[in-house]
């Protein structure tokens, strides 16, 4: 049995085919646009704001700073002493706006006086800063000062502060600021709490979104793809309800379109072929009454032929030959054309199988070439002609093609009978297996004329699946094997190696729709028609 390298490969997961799925990728297309966009909406406006209420923060403290030093600084006497100092200190920081003021001189050099002596000193002012504030910028028309209020964010002890400071004047103290940001960074993370929870809003309606989006995209693919397994199977009058005029409207009018043009197609190859198995039954029929007489007249040549001119004998014998030869081929192509008109109807019975492959053995003197193993008692209910048919083609063409001694070996698996029939020849080559079934076909391609017609394996394995079985082909140790495959009942299930297709429903036929039934001779073998299987 020739498996197909397509169809075998492992299923893939339902997961996986779940994660495939067209609803799936765009729900998390639209998702992922979605989150990249608010992600970046909310991160810009997280920083704008975040840039706008710090520099509010910084601007406003600062300003203060900056105007309750110079209102508070013109009352300090030169070389202010160090409580002095801690008292200019005290009056800045009194504004209001809860900064701490650390104020040094350098006529003090061992004075730092701070209006929170224990929490803010000179030492947590940034050196970077102080270095800045120290240092005088060249004066001009645009710059008529050589002193400014500079400041600096920094962390202390985890808290974020901004801190300023700013030289008085050229001989006078200086003055830093600390101010605490800690209300506006809460401010910052209830806003950056707020943006996160729009984020995950907005994915949720993205995905919502989608899911709408893609059933009303989705459906309409949906019903094409029902539409067209429907036409895979064979119902040719499918047709889609086009509603609209967008590009799954369009698509659905080529669907009809497509479905109507081969509709009308198979329409007619099934009325040329109706005529061509007409045209073969009819002609074959039509062959057969002078066939007959033919063959009548052939019969009393071939027994005459003995008498007649020895000049004239082999031309006689010719006649006598291809006149069965041309008979067989009829009554097969006969046999063809009621399979595929489908008229072709098993007569059974409930046969014992060893003795229908004696009487096929007994009936063409085949008994000292061909060995049996059946046992007795496999009964199964068959069409004994048409088994006949079968057991004939596969014995006569191993004998013909394999050479004795051929074996027939039958044997009960289940509800199946098995048989066997393999013979000593050098076995079929690899590239004819696959065809030694198909019809008219002939290994040698060399050999223009040949007994076989190429139909007699054609016909064995329509007899078996008529039955619900199957026949295989393969090479063995020695030599090839045909296993013939029935179940015990017509239609019942295969239990065997090889597993046919389910099979016809069975029927009746009344002797008059059977065809000849005439024995084949010992000469025809009724069954080696394929010509050059091997």
């Amino acid at each position: 049995m020739t498996v197909d390298p397509h169809t075998s490969r492992r299923p893939r997961p339902w997961r996986w085919q779940q994660l495939r799925s067209l609803r799936v990728r765009l729900i998390a297309v639209f998702a992922v646009v979605a989150l990249c966009t608010a992600v970046s909406a909310s991160g810009i406006a997280y920083w704008l704001n975040r840039d706008a209420v710090l520099k509010r923060a910084q601007d406003t403290a600062l300003n203060d700073f900056r105007v309750s030093l110079t209102r508070n600084v013109s009352d300090l006497p030169l070389n202010a002493s160090c409580p002095q100092l801690t008292n200019l200190a005290n009056l800045v920081a009194t504004s209001g706006l809860n900064y701490q003021v650390v104020v040094v001189d350098e006529n003090q050099p061992d004075c730092a006086a701070s209006s929170a002596p224990s929490s803010f000193t000179l030492a947590q002012v940034p050196p970077a800063l102080r270095a800045t504030v120290a240092r005088p910028r060249e004066t001009n028309s645009a710059n008529p000062y050589a002193y400014h209020l500079y400041w600096q964010r920094v962390n202390l002890d985890g808290k974020p502060y901004v801190v300023g400071g700013t030289k008085v004047v050229p001989s006078g103290p200086t003055a830093y600021m600390f101010k605490s940001l800690d209300n506006e960074r809460a401010d910052l993370n209830t806003l950056g709490w707020s943006l996160a929870i729009a984020t995950l809003l907005a994915l949720i309606g993205s995905a919502l979104l989608a899911q709408a989006a893609s059933a009303t995209v989705l459906r309409p693919v949906k019903r094409l793809g029902e539409a067209a397994r429907r036409l895979g199977e064979g119902e040719l009058d499918t047709r889609l309800d086009v509603e609209g005029g967008d590009e799954l409207a369009d698509l659905a009018r080529t669907f009809n379109r497509a479905a109507e043009s081969l509709s009308e197609q198979v329409e007619e190859l099934s009325a040329r072929e109706a005529q061509s198995r007409r045209f073969v039954a009819d002609m074959s029929h039509e062959l057969r009454t002078p066939l007959t007489a033919m063959t009548a007249v052939t019969d009393i040549l071939e027994d005459e032929a003995e008498l007649l001119d020895p000049m004239v004998e082999p031309a006689v014998r010719i006649v006598v030959s291809e006149t069965r030869r041309l008979s067989d081929l009829v009554e097969n192509l006969m046999e063809v054309t009621r399979f595929d008109a489908g008229t072709a109807k098993l007569v059974a019975d409930e046969m014992d199988i060893a003795d229908l492959i004696m009487s096929c053995i007994d009936g063409r003197a085949w008994y000292d070439a061909v060995e049996v193993d059946a046992p007795r008692g496999i009964l199964a209910v068959v069409d004994p002609r048409r088994l006949d048919v079968v057991f004939a083609n596969l014995i006569g063409n191993a004998l013909k093609h394999g050479g004795s001694p051929v074996r027939v070996r039958v044997r009960q698996i289940g509800q199946t009978v098995v048989v066997e029939v393999s013979d000593s020849g050098p076995g079929i080559p690899e590239d004819v297996l696959p065809h030694v079934f198909d019809r008219f076909f002939k290994a040698d391609k060399g050999r223009a004329r040949s007994e076989g017609s190429g139909l007699g394996l054609s016909i064995a394995m329509a007899n078996a699946q008529i039955h619900g079985g199957t026949i295989t082909a393969a090479n063995g140790e020695v030599g090839a094997v045909f296993t013939l495959t029935l179940p015990l009942t017509p239609g019942g299930p295969l239990d065997g190696p090889s597993a046919a297709d389910p099979a016809p429903a069975v029927a009746t036929e009344s002797e008059s729709d059977r065809g000849p039934a005439v024995a084949p001779t010992a000469e025809q073998a009724g069954a080696a028609d394929q010509e050059g299987a091997r």
